[in-house]
């Protein structure tokens, strides 16, 4: 009976159940002074109103079970702390005479965990927006001796801005944190993040460590300046700032005082921390660090598990948050089918990213970081332990691994002699659902958080109704609920409250009775008694005997059966694989070969490929242990190569902000999920030349790829390849179309951009003449590789007039335009082209969308053929991609190209533009085998791309892909079951609602950037 009436205190429940046990109140009166007087240590430089105490606090925490760290647990140990720091712990541990004794008989001492990723005492970032009608802003608005960008906020220190804040520190301890490393979470560079605890102290004896870490990410934060307004433009202001931080170091003298690159310099002795938004932004990330030589610690996104083989080979410590989607409401179908797949799919698996970096023993810190509600912390960090996560590991990243990342580990992170005394006093395994923590200690300080639960009062009771009426009551609950009295013999659940010592109960006799026995009384030291109410109504007098524990469930966290997910899929949508598919020695047999080679189109043909290439073209040829796929009666071509494309593009194809961008690269971020990947699979598309937008007249470099589905961005790209770079004319550069605000930025005429580019020039051939200790400059890199012919020129063009102009300036310069795109007068200019050297690259019937296309007609890519310029027909747009060879048959059509004239414009001209015509565009021995079987002449309307093979890998095939769909329905279906019993069991739901996808052209400006948005979506799979 003793065991239940010990010690005062409240029943495990969220309510507050409670006893007490007279014979110790004196005791805990005298041990609440003492603690009272410890949160006021005596500070040295403050003066004192009141009596000064300056005496050491000692305290002795004994019988306990002591974890002091996730591999090592001791026994009925003792734990003692002296003046905030701990002491001693352990069994033998001895016990100064002035100490404190806190009997913890039955309880659990843990370290308090550390959050490496906060912004606790940090006042909240306000991001000022102009309005529509504020003029663009080119330069910083930070006063004072800073960089050019206020995006780079390096010289920002968190301990400078750090204040308490008493009520979130409470909530974080109740989480169980005791330390944090806090951080003002606003820029590119974001400065340095201090160390502090969650002592209600004051300011300067809560900094532990004045800098501990330096913060980045791909997001500018309140920064009012247009540059960067898009991803590629983070990755290029980190690039170059990196740059100018080695040569500020090097020649002080030359940029005078730059406090910002002062700071950047000095913060790289730090840890550095990389907060991103998803899988891929880790990856990017990850590859700025390689550039430089620095190893990010990286704040991860939530999805990384899709990725796990790529995230291990970064060799980053990881932050991993646990803010998992909530269940969605797909109750009404017609809300159903806005919620894509992929949508579904990461709700059922987010869950279980820590344990997957548990099991490719990727080192990570939990943080509560992105949780909107931090008592759900716990919770989630349970719900991962079900998911696979093992308990060692989760008290390891919420300890010893974030101490070590930070190189604290001699302050916090375990219980040893001479650390912070910050730890947690729990009713049991901190992971246990029903445990609680019940205090958390800060520097020595007590703070409550569940004490009401100190004792714990469930159990099996023996209760006793005059006269002599017997009854068994089970009083159970759980961390997250309160307790009930349940009558053992019937599973009859009753009401139970407890306040203090004064205890009620309701207690119905029959199932589904009306009539209740309601008692109450008094909590003493040898039960519970009082009186009552009987269900005749008659009064009683009752008491309840403690009889013994009631049994406990053999897992410590909620472990049992794994799980049940579905399969991973690569990319993370209804289409991906499920593995990856391998290259394979392939005989495509009695096929109509479109060779776009002087031999023509042979009939009844055979094509072997071996090792991803084209090994030989004849006929009979002997497959041996190659796959054999009847072509007979279907046509077999070169892949269609796309000359222009802005698929798989993350977060902008526009850094819109400058006249000049030379610096940004398409192939930073490129989207390997992105369905329209696979889409154009199906159109027969296995190369795409992803371009940089037209928002200026010199933009951003570009990216040949492959279309590779399922592989990573850098299995997506073509290597060996010569570079390219987007230029533009016309109404989009100057800003006609951008609204009253742009207006600013030059250039505004069509002069103007001639200008710019003389300008860019003349700057980029004076930087290449100047010599060592030169500040380099990455876009003055890419247009001297310009002038060198190393890198070459697509342009946006649609007027005579700037097609002449643009030419004339590569003539002044000595470089040559390769390719004018869009280019819908180039009928009018063919001849000049012809003499300058340069190809064309358009759309077969696209006009009088603008003012600038209403010359355009359908003969133009005809004429320009007939001159003898290399013309290819491209889209620009993902939805005309999946059909290109509808758009060059179009050409037979209007001019009466041939056949296979016409099919080159698609495949083999393209080829030639971008410099690959040697390894691509045409079915020849040696060259990669990108090839798509076609069920009918490919130039016609009815013909469709029954597969798609790039580097001999079946890419597309159209009878697997009648399986994905009945797989992609079925899979569907299973999650929106699962989602209905979510919702049944009472888990709270988020409205579905579409998520749509990124697909760009152009004239899209980034959302949120600019007027004038053009980003248009389809929904996800």
């Amino acid at each position: 009976m003793k065991r239940a009436f010990e010690k005062p205190g409240r029943a495990l429940l969220s309510r507050g159940v409670a006893y007490a046990l007279n014979r110790h109140r004196s005791k805990l009166l005298v041990f609440s002074l003492l603690l009272a007087g410890s949160y006021a240590h005596a500070q040295e430089t403050f003066p004192v109103n009141g009596i000064a105490d300056p005496k050491d606090r000692c305290f002795a925490f004994t019988h306990a079970t002591i974890v002091k760290d996730a591999q090592t647990t001791l026994s009925n140990a003792t734990l003692v702390i002296r003046d905030g720091k701990i002491i001693d712990a352990g069994p033998a541990a001895a016990i100064p005479k002035d100490a404190v004794v806190v009997d913890c008989k039955g309880k659990y001492i843990y370290p308090s965990f550390v959050d490496i990723f906060s912004n606790y005492g940090q006042a909240d970032v306000k991001r000022i927006s102009g309005g529509w009608n504020a003029p663009p802003q080119f330069l910083s608005n930070t006063k004072g001796a800073y960089g050019w960008n206020q995006a780079i906020r390096s010289e920002i220190n968190a301990v400078d801005l750090f204040t308490t804040d008493e009520t979130k520190a409470a909530t974080l301890r109740e989480a169980g944190f005791g330390t944090v490393a806090t951080q003002q979470m606003d820029g590119v560079a974001r400065g340095t993040a201090a160390l502090v605890t969650l002592a209600g102290d004051k300011e300067n004896k809560v900094i532990v460590r004045e800098k501990v870490a330096a913060g980045y990410s791909f997001d500018k934060g309140s920064s009012t300046q247009n540059y960067p307004n898009s991803q590629m433009g983070y990755i290029a202001l980190l690039r170059q700032t990196y740059l100018d931080a080695q040569w500020y170091r090097s020649q002080p003298a030359k940029e005078g005082v730059n406090l910002s690159l002062q700071a950047w310099n000095a913060n790289q002795q730090l840890p550095q921390i990389f907060e991103v938004k998803d899988k891929w932004d880790a990856l990017r990330a990850d590859k700025i660090g390689d550039e430089f030589g620095v190893q990010y610690i990286i704040k991860a996104g939530g999805n990384e598990y899709q990725r796990i083989a790529e995230i291990a080979a970064t060799k980053a410590t990881f932050i991993l948050p646990l803010n998992f989607p909530g269940a969605i409401d797909v109750e009404d179908p017609s809300d159903a089918r806005f919620v894509s797949l992929t949508e579904m799919k990461h709700w059922e698996m987010a869950p279980s990213q820590p344990a997957a970096f548990e099991k490719a023993n990727i080192p990570f810190c939990l943080t509560a970081a992105d949780l909107k509600d931090l008592k759900s912390f716990l919770g989630n960090v349970r719900k991962a332990i079900e998911y696979g996560l093992s308990e060692q590991k989760a008290l390891d990243a919420l300890t010893k691994t974030p101490a070590t990342t930070l190189k604290v580990y001699d302050k916090v992170g375990s219980l040893e002699a001479g650390k912070l005394a910050n730890f947690l006093i729990t009713s049991g395994p901190v992971f246990k659902e029903n445990t609680l923590i019940l205090q958390n200690w800060v520097q020595g300080n007590r703070y409550l958080v569940k004490q009401d639960a100190w004792n714990d009062i469930r159990g099996i009771y023996t209760v006793t109704l005059s006269p002599g009426n017997s009854l068994t009551l089970d009083v159970k609950g759980t961390a997250s609920a309160p307790l009930v009295a349940v009558l053992q013999k019937d599973t009859i659940p009753g009401r139970i409250d407890v306040n203090g010592k004064l205890v009620t109960l309701s207690l119905p006799l029959v199932k589904n009775g009306r009539s209740n026995v309601r008692l109450s009384g008094l909590i003493g030291e040898n039960g519970w008694s009082g009186t009552g109410v009987d269900t005749s109504g008659a009064t009683v007098r009752w008491n309840a005997v403690f009889a013994r524990t009631a049994p406990a469930k053999s897992d410590s966290a909620r472990k049992g059966a794994p799980v049940d997910m579905g399969p991973l899929y690569y990319p993370f949508s209804g289409y991906g694989w499920d593995k990856q598919p391998q290259q394979q020695d392939i005989l495509i047999k009695n096929a109509t070969v479109w060779t776009n080679e002087k031999d023509g189109k042979l009939e009844n043909t055979d094509v072997l490929v071996r090792g991803g290439k084209i090994a030989q073209i004849g006929k009979n040829l002997s497959a041996g242990n190659a796959r054999v796929i009847d072509g007979t009666g279907k046509h077999l071509s070169a892949g269609i190569i796309d000359e222009h494309s802005h698929i798989a593009i993350s977060n902008g194809v526009n850094e819109s902000s400058q006249a000049v961008t030379a610096e940004v690269r398409i192939g930073d971020v490129l989207n390997p999920d992105d369905v329209n990947i696979y889409r154009q699979l199906s159109g027969g598309v296995t190369a795409s030349h992803l371009l940089h937008g037209s928002a200026n007249p010199i933009g951003g470099q570009s990216q040949l790829i492959k279309l590779r589905w399922g592989q990573d961005a850098e299995g997506l790209k073509v290597t060996n390849w010569d570079p390219f770079i987007k230029f533009a004319l016309g109404e989009n550069v100057k800003q006609s179309n951008w609204g009253e605000r742009n207006t600013v930025r030059f250039p505004q005429t069509r002069m103007g951009v001639e200008q710019v580019y003389v300008d860019a020039f003349t700057r980029a051939r004076d930087y290449e003449r100047q010599g060592a200790g030169k500040r380099r400059d990455l876009e003055l890199d890419a247009l001297v590789e310009i002038l060198n012919a190393k890198r070459f020129i697509t342009c946006h063009s649609y007027v005579q007039s700037e097609i002449n102009m643009l030419m004339h300036v590569a003539d002044s310069f000595h470089f040559r335009v390769n390719t004018f795109t869009h280019i819908l007068e180039g009928y009018k200019v063919a001849d000049k082209m012809k003499a300058h050297g340069a190809g064309a690259g358009t759309f077969a019937d696209w006009w009088a969308y603008k003012m600038e296309v209403q010359d355009a007609i359908p003969y133009n890519a005809a004429i320009m053929h007939k001159v003898g310029v290399v013309t290819a027909i491209n889209s620009d747009d993902a939805e005309m991609a999946r059909r290109l060879n509808q758009e060059a048959g179009k050409i037979v059509k209007y001019g009466g190209v041939p056949e296979e004239e016409a099919l080159k414009m698609v495949t083999l001209n393209p080829a030639r533009l971008l410099h690959v015509d040697n390894r691509m565009g045409s079915i020849k021995v040696g060259k990669d085998a990108d090839l798509v079987l076609w069920s009918d002449n490919p130039l016609s309307i009815y013909a469709k791309a029954e597969k798609t093979i790039v580097d001999g890998i079946v890419e597309f095939d159209r009878d697997y892909d009648l399986q994905l769909r009945q797989r992609i329905a079925a899979e569907r279906n299973r999650l929106v079951q699962k989602l209905l019993g979510e919702k049944k069991k009472g888990t709270p739901t988020q409205k579905a609602a579409f998520t749509p996808d990124e697909m760009y052209h152009c004239e899209d400006l980034q959302a949120g950037h600019q007027e004038g948005l053009g980003l248009t979506t389809n929904a996800g799979l």
